[in-house]
């Protein structure tokens, strides 16, 4: 059932590149900050988990930015080839461009930023942040592939939180991995009982939560 008192989304298009991403952007009074996500694996800015996540932040006060990486074209191709899902450059120089879109915008510029990547989307989050560190003030992952993002790790200066499935095992081991390269504050938090897409009841709301503690704290300064 949709909260009557929840802040509305707007539809925004956003230049990047040459190109006009659609998003949707969401505002609440008095927002602590904005986060924006990063999705990955073939998904967009439809993404029901994603979509879930954003709805408990803005509960909480903080704006959201949900747009598409891809544009159709490319999401076409993608969901034949999967090929511009793993293409790392491209989707953290797109995430890149949103930043510093998010910036010069009227409704969203003086914003503390954070980046919330799903997949392959927790890459372009930590490229990103390494290439705007004056801009990024939190990253999340969640079930992220933070290892694929290797080569802008150290460069990191946003506080990460990484959440992984406790029965994601595989993911696990290569979020530890990518963990030990990151020289800023950072934490590996599992979920229990949680298989990579956290579909398991109950198990993305916990994720939802532990992120939006970590963009509280990380957005509001405190």
């Amino acid at each position: 059932m949709t909260n009557p008192n929840s802040p509305t989304s707007i539809d925004v298009s956003i230049a990047v590149e040459g190109l006009s991403l659609p998003g949707f952007l969401t505002v609440p009074e008095q927002s602590k900050g904005l986060v924006v996500f990063a999705h990955g694996s073939g998904s967009s800015r439809f993404s029901q988990r994603n979509r879930f996540v954003a709805e408990i932040l803005n509960e909480a006060g903080v704006a959201t930015l949900l747009f598409d990486l891809l544009t159709p074209e490319e999401e076409d191709i993608d969901q034949r080839t999967r090929e511009f899902r793993f293409d790392i450059d491209l989707l953290t120089e797109r995430l890149t461009g949103v930043i510093d879109w998010v910036c010069r915008n009227e409704a969203t510029a003086g914003f503390s930023i954070g980046l919330f990547g799903a997949s392959t989307g927790a890459a372009a989050a930590l490229g990103a942040a390494a290439a705007r560190p004056d801009s990024v003030a939190a990253v999340v992952s969640r079930g992220g592939r933070p290892d694929l993002a290797l080569p802008h790790l150290k460069k990191v200066k946003a506080p990460t939180l990484l959440i992984v499935g406790g029965e994601d095992t595989i993911v696990i081991e290569l979020n530890q991995q990518a963990a030990e390269q990151l020289l800023v504050e950072h934490r590996l938090e599992l979920v229990p009982g949680a298989t990579h897409l956290f579909e398991e009841a109950g198990k993305l709301k916990q994720a939802a939560k532990l992120a939006r503690n970590w963009f509280l704290h990380y957005l509001s300064g405190s």
